[in-house]
């Protein structure tokens, strides 16, 4: 007899009551990194340079001119110079509250400018992220080691943008 045991571990997992009023961890989100100059991988049309297809879901975030990172899918094809599933080394932060994302980051989040489909690398907090806009609030996709740091910095915020003394 086989029993699966899943052994992973949200990195935030044990801060998820102290987080919730700011963010909610979606840990082990699929991901994988491609590398190619293909216009379809893995069944999602490719987009350009901080743009997003697809839905939050399942989609592909352009990083790079030839490089793309596609969530919710798992998987490989043929056809591309590289296909990494990079799951475990990042979490995944969802935040509603632009304020709190604004004072941890230089981007121009104004929904004018930052609007959903868009997505770009940057630096929340010192810490190299990727932010993706939804219809309804961001992601921003942290390597674990930097998750704890990166929440902890974005409680901060909060209580400054919302005026609670420290």
């Amino acid at each position: 007899m086989t029993v699966d045991v899943d052994l992973r571990r949200s990195p935030l997992g044990h801060r998820a009551a102290e987080l919730a009023e700011v963010l909610v961890e979606e840990p082990f989100l699929p991901q994988l990194d491609v590398r190619t100059d293909a216009e379809f991988a893995l069944g999602l049309r490719l987009p350009e340079v901080d743009r997003v297809t697809g839905d939050e879901h399942r989609a592909a975030l352009g990083l790079g001119p030839d490089e793309h990172l596609l969530i919710g899918v798992t998987g490989t094809e043929p056809g591309h110079r590289s296909l990494v599933d990079v799951s475990a080394a990042r979490t995944t932060l969802r935040l509603h509250d632009r304020e709190v994302l604004e004072a941890l980051c230089s981007l121009d989040l104004h929904p004018g400018v930052f609007v959903p489909g868009r997505c770009a690398q940057t630096l929340v907090a010192g810490v190299p992220v990727i932010v993706w806009r939804l219809d309804a609030g961001y992601r921003v996709l942290v390597r674990n080691s930097y998750a704890d740091h990166l929440a902890t910095a974005l409680l901060g915020a909060r209580q400054v943008t919302s005026g609670v003394a420290q």
